[in-house]
């Protein structure tokens, strides 16, 4: 049931990829509740996924935008302005790893694509932030959403240089928000959401096993997409204007625990004589498969 929370509230979504993804869900759920926005996404992004669905379906602008770039960025906000005048709300929600896409390990980088993996998934961030505050796009007690995961403060090894993304994203949301704060009062947050079966999300190797383990560790279970998208809308909402600078972990609980007793009966089985922990043909050190 829709409250209407977002009323007379104009934004920027991106990242809406397909069906799956969380940009997506939140994008319906805005549009329900009342707000207009513009979507984005880059350009090849939008020639692969079915985007102008999205678009058709929420009455939305479909601007197709390298966010690595300044120049498409200052186009972005130019169709803001002119449609909206200012704006209330911006979710990002794009990161990408071409290290992830070809299975190479954290301890093996290719580093020009470690160079694009951060200027994707976390620079972008900045130069959006940077370019809204000069040109005073964003109104004040306005919101801006990043996405983020627990990686950025714990190691999961298959995630690779996706790590070090999400940790600058949110290092930029804290600091951005410090400023934007003083400055507009606008906020700046980044979620933390439960491993999800996006299409991004499931090209990290054993993501599907990844997301049972949250799940069996998680008090309250993993949070769906949908609910994530739920959670963003009422950080775009009045309801959360002293909300900022924080990562906030919607996860079921994932992140505060240690272990769980399911766990403990798993690992209390008796192992034999010399058998590995870790799974056969898989290096314990990179979390890749063992090319020696």
């Amino acid at each position: 049931m829709a409250h209407g929370i977002l009323t007379g509230k104009t934004g920027i979504i991106t990242g809406a990829l397909d069906e799956h993804s969380i940009a997506w869900k939140t994008a319906l759920l805005a549009k329900e509740e009342g707000a207009q926005f513009i979507l984005t996404n880059a350009p090849v992004a939008l020639r692969m996924g079915p985007a102008k669905e999205l678009a058709e379906q929420t009455g939305a602008q479909l601007l197709p935008a390298d966010l690595t770039s300044l120049e498409d960025i200052n186009k972005l906000y130019d169709a803001a302005a002119e449609q909206f005048g200012q704006i209330d709300f911006v979710l990002h929600s794009i990161g990408m790893s071409p290290n992830v896409r070809k299975d190479r390990a954290y301890t093996e980088l290719n580093y020009d694509w470690y160079h694009k993996t951060l200027d994707v998934s976390a620079v972008s961030l900045h130069k959006m932030l940077q370019t809204a505050m000069d040109r005073d796009l964003i109104r004040e007690w306005g919101s801006v959403v990043g996405l983020t995961y627990i990686a950025a403060q714990q190691v999961f090894p298959r995630y690779s240089d996706m790590t070090d993304a999400k940790s600058l994203l949110e290092s930029i949301a804290r600091t951005y928000g410090y400023f934007y704060g003083v400055k507009k009062k606008v906020r700046v947050n980044t979620i933390s959401q439960s491993p999800t079966p996006t299409t991004a999300g499931q090209g990290v190797g054993g993501f599907d096993r990844m997301i049972t383990f949250a799940e069996r560790m998680s008090p309250l279970g993993n949070a769906s997409a949908q609910e994530c998208a739920e959670y963003i809308i009422s950080l775009f909402s009045d309801y959360t204007r002293k909300v900022t600078m924080q990562n906030l972990y919607h996860d079921g609980g994932f992140s505060k625990m240690g272990v769980t007793d399911p766990l403990l009966d798993v690992m209390s089985r008796e192992w034999a004589p010399g058998e590995e922990f870790f799974p056969q043909g898989w290096d314990p050190i990179t979390g890749a498969p063992d090319k020696k």
